[in-house]
């Protein structure tokens, strides 16, 4: 199918996803603004296009998403599709918890989200139309070890994504959550323990694109880590508990071989 959309707007457009969601975009013709921290690895994106409009912005900073939303409707007209992809993984054991670094997954990972839909729906509200993209995460289903920052944050990630979708479809606004399992990126190179099921980044921005095109609210993948974590999300808390005590939390204390 074409794709529905003359104009886009990924966040952490630098790196693994995001930067193959831009590609193939870019590609079937669509504007894509890209916005990540680095400049650099932007401008080296933006060469390989026309079509890319290199924004570099840091998702935490509230005033400065606002100004690039702003300056990306002035240069395309209006947003079709933002993809809200920024974010960040930091694997820490919870014996090891520390407040500042969660406060810093959360600004990114949820946060982030929040200074990119806060002027999308105003403007998009007025129009009545547009589409949302959040990526959040299997992890934000249930509790998992070394995840102590990341998974609280996909989990806000994905209640926000329920409450946009559950009130603003009636403005014309199309709302869909993108949970993926492991995706080969820098961000999952630093696991030392086993990734089941890993697929390429291409392959999981492929995927991500055919459901937006079906206008999907849940966009997960692959089925296998689905139904596994959607499984776990069943399973009362005793029978949770003990599994992520004597398997889960095992598995990722033991390095790969």
């Amino acid at each position: 199918m074409p794709y529905p959309w003359t104009t886009a707007w990924v966040t952490g457009a630098s790196t693994g996803i995001g930067r193959e969601l831009v590609n193939l975009l870019a590609a079937a013709g669509v504007r894509v603004a890209a916005t990540a921290r680095s400049a650099d690895k932007l401008a080296e994106l933006a060469r390989r296009s026309p079509s890319i409009l290199a924004i570099p912005c840091d998702v935490t900073d509230r005033a400065a998403m606002r100004d690039a939303h702003d300056r990306i409707i002035a240069s395309f007209g209006r947003i079709d599709l933002a993809i809200l992809n920024a974010g960040v993984w930091d694997q820490t054991p919870a014996s090891k918890f520390d407040a500042g670094r969660a406060a810093e997954t959360m600004a990114v990972n949820y946060l982030g989200l929040a200074n990119a839909v806060d002027p999308l729906v105003a403007e998009m509200v007025a129009r009545k139309g547009g589409h949302i993209a959040l990526v959040s995460s299997v992890a934000g289903y249930r509790g998992l070890p070394l995840a102590s920052y990341y998974a609280p944050s996909k989990a806000a990630a994905t209640s926000l994504a329920e409450v946009l979708r559950g009130e603003l479809p009636r403005h014309g606004i199309k709302i869909s959550m993108i949970n993926p399992g492991f995706v080969e990126t820098p961000m999952t190179a630093v696991n030392k323990f086993p990734m089941p099921y890993m697929i390429k980044a291409d392959d999981a921005a492929m995927r991500i694109l055919r459901g937006l095109q079906k206008g999907k609210f849940e966009i997960v993948f692959p089925w296998q880590m689905m139904a596994m974590m959607k499984l776990a999300r069943l399973l009362p808390y005793p029978v949770y508990f003990w599994l992520v005590q004597n398997v889960i939390a095992k598995q990722a204390s033991e390095p790969e071989q």
